[in-house]
């Protein structure tokens, strides 16, 4: 059975029946209000979720109607999701970008039954976030906690709007920490099992002291679409970063390297001669950055990085993404089969639109490399322009402007500075023209 990335407000219904055994120990248990209703004689953790359900929101996106009737002017609804307020003084909710993609008036459902009119503060498509506010007084809002501290098997709670319903909440476990590879966006998902559909988009996931660790936002599903159990969500770690810089400019600038990483997978481990499948590799550096003042290299395996593990590409990618320009990042990594440490330390990334290594170009968030058939994309950053305007890992770029491209250093010259470039590529037989901002 084929396996599919679905975002939440995409699902189908699926029933999810689940029994969840609970074991404490007597005494202790017993005079703890976290698990242990003394008055009714029953395990709950009511205690600490109902101080957090007021701040879980349903958001409805609306666009113009364009259609013939009477009632054009009227606005539709193109989506719904569900959204946490994360600041009660300022009328801050976050929710995913997805669940507000398109929308030209959005629309807050409180708990308490009052329905606002919110305004769209900032997107960001890389993490799937976005940040919407409302006027509004007597708001309530989550508490946040550090994800860094989640742990496999810690319990979770998924609250939203799921399939038409009102509130509604689901109990799970963290199945999974820094969950990436599954698309080009900034990746480092908490994965759960806690039952999420369409609607749940945007909403919060919680602990079991009702406490934010998360923001709900796919699933892994089958082909039928419906809900097998396997849930994202993004990292309070992740959100905090990205809400914040929407707050204040309305948009996120990320950090990067200079380093131009692809996965370690199977195949390529044997080409290495290793026995890990898990890793990034080196797949060149841009000459005068700080990864290669770092001293990396082409064919360097990253397997570490800030004291995390790397699965792939996404990790680092997310590590870098969410670090202040000037932060200092401990990296170990394979040379030769040899271990070895360096400091890499994050750049604006504004310093320098297009890097052209030996053999590799990064530019406008699209990874080139010069290979027998041309100027070959392996690789496109999530959010990026290039991501946006539609390019995609195996396209061949011909022109820029109509003019021929055919090295990396006339590519190079071609993206650089301010402006809109017109690409044509090869994509198998098609030759579609690509234009990046």
């Amino acid at each position: 059975m084929r396996r599919l990335m679905i975002r939440a407000s995409q699902w189908s219904a699926m029933a999810l029946i689940a029994a969840v055994p609970l074991t404490i120990a007597g005494p202790a248990a017993a005079q703890d209000p976290t698990f242990f209703d003394n008055q009714r004689g029953v395990f709950s953790f009511a205690t600490g979720l109902e101080q957090s359900l007021p701040a879980v929101v349903q958001v409805t996106t609306l666009a113009q109607s364009s259609g013939p009737s009477s009632g054009d002017s009227e606005p539709r609804q193109i989506s719904s999701g569900s959204g946490v307020i994360v600041d009660a003084a300022q009328g801050i909710i976050v929710t995913n970008n997805h669940v507000v993609e398109g929308g030209g008036k959005f629309t807050v459902d409180l708990f308490d039954g009052r329905l606002f009119d919110a305004t769209l503060v900032g997107t960001d498509k890389a993490t799937d976030l976005a940040v919407l506010k409302i006027e509004a007084t007597g708001l309530a809002q989550v508490e946040v906690t550090d994800s860094e501290s989640l742990r496999t098997g810690d319990l979770a709670f998924a609250v939203g709007y799921p399939l038409g319903l009102d509130q509604t909440l689901t109990m799970g476990v963290i199945s999974g920490l820094g969950r990436s590879g599954m698309g080009d966006r900034i990746e480092d998902y908490i994965q759960t099992d806690a039952a999420v559909n369409s609607g749940n988009s945007g909403g919060p996931l919680l602990d079991s002291r009702g406490r934010l660790i998360g923001i709900n936002t796919s699933i892994l599903s089958g082909g039928g679409g419906g809900n097998d159990g396997i849930a994202f969500a993004v990292p309070t770690r992740i959100m905090l970063y990205v809400a914040n810089q929407l707050r204040e400019t309305g948009e996120v600038k990320r950090g990067k390297t200079g380093a131009i990483l692809g996965s370690l997978n199977a195949t390529r481990a044997r080409s290495f001669g290793l026995r890990i499948v898990r890793g990034a590799v080196v797949e060149d550096v841009a000459p005068g950055s700080s990864a290669e003042a770092a001293g990396l290299k082409r064919g360097d395996i990253l397997t570490r990085i800030h004291d995390r593990a790397i699965s792939n590409a996404g990790t680092v990618n997310a590590t870098i993404g969410v670090a202040a320009p000037g932060t200092e990042l401990a990296v170990v990594y394979l040379r030769d089969g040899v271990e070895a440490r360096t400091t890499l330390t994050v750049e604006d990334s504004t310093t320098k639109d297009v890097a052209v290594g030996a053999e590799v170009l990064i530019g406008r968030g699209a990874s080139v490399r010069a290979g027998s058939d041309g100027l070959v994309v392996f690789a496109v950053e999530g959010g990026s322009s290039a991501a946006n305007a539609g390019l995609m890992a195996g396209d061949v770029i011909r022109s820029v402007e109509g003019r021929r491209v055919s090295s990396l250093s006339a590519l190079g010259q071609a993206l650089g500075g301010e402006g809109r470039r017109r690409l044509s590529v090869e994509r198998g037989e098609e030759t579609p023209t690509i234009t990046l901002d």
